[in-house]
């Protein structure tokens, strides 16, 4: 349908256009042609605000021009015009940007809590890999009520990832992905929060986002973030780290965090005008920066004892310089890594064998736990398995259906038939393959399923694999080892302010 514009400036008169299918573009190129001059020269003016370009695909009906709608163009030098069009095009790409940092921050916490749900409620891990929440000794813990156990694992996995984006710089990224984290953490009891430092170390992260963004509208924000993490802090470690050091056996890994928790202080008061307290902040930061500098005499002397340089600095940040003792913590890490692997293989051998028995009617995988004290008692094991996935792992009801002859016949005939269910779908597949060309047997089954899009029930698995990426190599020190080279750049540059004031 064709509609007109009436123009003026530039060129004066009627243009015929189709609302529907002209664009911006378009419009400026007929303006242009008409007026006799380039079309970077011509600005449009339409209700009072310049139609811009955009993606060059929106039409002018989109942009909410009319029937016998006026627009004014404006004759701009080439030059301007060109750059105009540039900064529109900019704007624009920053604007796909940001819509595509907020889609891949929104997948990631879909992604976060999906694997949190599959990972605490007793369902068959889809991955190759378990994500079980552990104590500062690497043991297994099961905490409060299945809702807490979700909600402390998608806290922790997006703390991780959060840390993760600070250490690649991407410091806007990653106060995104901390608030979220901060957010899960809110979702589980209080009381168990309270036993754990995990979320106050995850606050003092978020304020140092706010300082590393230098964006001083954060402040009041930052100051509520760091009373709450200074109290849970406490709260966890003990009075003067005591807990702490009582649990690491006299070592002192948490300084470093202390040690940003009173420089981030020292900062907040300084802007508020407590100078005084900001410099008692800041003198504090100093001398625990003081403890961990670590001497090239201490670190040449223990890389050539065969210690990898980052265990290291590690070890010797966390036991206040003494070589004795960073020589004793890389022994117990040491240790614990290879005491660690060889529970990830035995669980990776438990998970494979919960996935061959299959699920309960609720959906959850085989109690390992229960299924060995079924085959402890003398009862076969893939017997014991049926009885708990029967009963949605009820060890006493189990143990009754084993010993009752009946439905432990019956049981054993769900077995026989399902492997011979197994067996026929096995020679289905068999005689398949070797009747039809093997080339066209994968693309019909693998070739279509790989290339389909996700759906709402489908895994993100690019996302859920950053998650499980961001928690390799973590373990219960992590969040105590920091590198302090840009505090103490900050102590320097904010004692040196208060010096040029209180002078």
């Amino acid at each position: 349908m064709t509609s007109k514009i009436k123009t003026a400036g530039t060129w004066a008169g009627v243009i015929e256009v189709e609302l529907e299918n002209w664009t911006v573009p378009m419009l400026r190129e007929e303006v242009a042609r008409r007026s006799n001059t380039s079309p970077d020269s011509i600005n449009l003016i339409y209700s009072g605000r310049v139609l811009r370009d955009g993606d060059g695909v929106e039409k002018l009906s989109q942009l909410g021009v009319r029937n016998n709608g006026k627009v004014l163009s404006c004759r701009v030098n080439r030059d301007v015009g060109k750059k105009l069009v540039e900064e529109e095009r900019l704007e624009e790409s920053r604007k796909k940007e940001e819509e595509g940092r907020i889609a891949r921050l929104n997948r990631l916490k879909a992604a976060a809590t999906a694997l949190a749900k599959r990972h605490s409620d007793g369902s068959v891990p889809l991955e190759d890999y378990n994500l079980e929440l552990e104590d500062q000794s690497g043991q297994k813990v099961n905490i409060g009520t299945e809702t807490d156990q979700r909600s402390i694992m998608m806290g922790l996995m997006l703390h991780s990832k959060g840390k993760q984006l600070i250490e690649s710089r991407e410091y806007k990224d990653a106060l995104e992905v901390l608030t979220m984290g901060e957010e899960a953490f809110s979702l589980c009891d209080s009381k168990l929060i309270e036993r754990v430092d995990n979320v106050s170390i995850l606050q003092t992260d978020i304020v140092w986002c706010y300082f590393m963004l230098r964006d001083i509208s954060l402040l009041s924000a930052a100051g509520i973030h760091l009373a709450k993490a200074r109290k849970g802090i406490e709260l966890a470690h003990g009075k003067d780290a005591s807990r702490v050091s009582l649990l690491q056996g006299g070592s002192s890994p948490e300084l470093a965090l202390y040690l940003r928790l009173d420089l981030l202080e020292g900062i907040v008061a300084y802007y508020g005008g407590h100078l005084e307290k900001s410099r008692q902040l800041l003198t504090s930061a100093r001398m625990k920066l003081s403890k961990l500098q670590v001497s090239d005499e201490a670190l040449s002397l223990l890389v050539s004892m065969g210690y990898k340089d980052s265990a290291v600095k590690r070890a010797l940040r966390m036991n206040s310089q003494d070589v004795d003792s960073a020589i004793t913590f890389l022994e117990l890490e040491k240790e614990r890594k290879a005491e660690r692997r060889a529970q990830n293989r035995q669980r990776l051998k438990e998970i494979m064998e919960q996935k061959l028995y299959g699920t309960t009617p609720s959906g959850r995988a085989v109690d390992i736990q229960r299924l060995n004290e079924l085959v402890g008692i003398g009862f076969e094991r893939e017997l014991s398995a049926e009885a708990l996935i029967r009963w949605e792992n009820d060890f006493q009801k189990a143990l009754d259906s084993l010993t009752n002859s009946d439905l432990n016949s019956e049981m054993q005939v769900a077995i026989q038939a399902r492997k011979s269910k197994s067996e026929d779908q096995a020679k289905a597949l068999i005689e398949t393959t070797t009747t039809e060309p093997l080339l066209q047997g994968a693309s019909a089954s693998g070739a279509s399923s790989a290339s389909t899009s996700l759906g709402e029930d489908d895994l993100d698995l690019e996302m859920e694999e950053q998650l499980a990426g961001a928690l390799k190599g973590v373990d219960a020190l992590s969040d105590y080892d920091i590198d302090v080279s840009i505090e103490a750049e900050a102590i320097t540059e904010y004692i040196t302010l208060l010096d040029s004031i209180l002078q």
